[in-house]
């Protein structure tokens, strides 16, 4: 695929799916250099009370199993929240560089997902709210998942239990993934 084409071939993907238009960010310290020159994080106010970050160009055209991330958020008045601009250049830099992700694994943040919040792993999972629309870009084929915010407790429920033990105590609490203060599940 030629260059500049894939980052437009993502971002035309998440735009089909998500209204609101976007802005792309990049954070600039650390070891960006060791990412791809198109990484951007790309900033959709989805919806009035829905704002999604997204990696774009996380995964590139050479990659057996390509993957973008995309976490959700309450918005706030200021634009990006730099934290998770941050946050998303370090997980896609960690994919990049140490352990290529997947679906049902876990990261580890090292800090919390946003100031006050117990939850500091994320979980990658299927786009859920969104759909298979979203998940599968065909061509080029390109996964889509989504990275929930989880606190340890949860993060050990999976170990002990399984990914489907964690995604049904989700379900059966109804977790606001939005309230970086919420109680865990477990």
């Amino acid at each position: 695929m030629i260059d500049g084409m894939w980052d437009r071939a993502i971002e035309l993907h998440y735009s089909r799916n998500w209204t609101g238009g976007f802005e792309r960010a990049r954070w600039d310290r650390g070891p960006i250099h060791d990412l791809p020159d198109a990484f951007r994080v790309l900033v959709f106010n989805h919806t009035p009370g829905v704002t999604i970050h997204a990696t774009r160009c996380m995964s590139q055209p050479q990659d057996e199993d390509r993957l973008e991330l995309h976490l959700m958020s309450a918005p706030t008045p200021h634009g990006p929240r730099p934290e998770l601009v941050e946050l998303l250049t370090i997980i896609a830099h960690f994919h990049r560089t140490g352990s290529r992700l997947g679906l049902g694994h876990t990261v580890n943040f090292g800090r919390p997902w946003l100031p006050g919040s117990s939850c500091s792993h994320g979980l990658v999972s299927l786009p859920y709210l969104d759909g298979p629309d979203l998940e599968w870009l065909q061509d080029p084929r390109i996964r889509f998942l989504w990275l929930i915010p989880i606190t340890g407790a949860e993060l050990e429920l999976k170990k002990t239990h399984g990914l489907e033990a964690l995604e049904e105590r989700f379900e059966a609490k109804q977790f606001d993934y939005l309230d970086p203060r919420r109680a865990s599940v477990v």
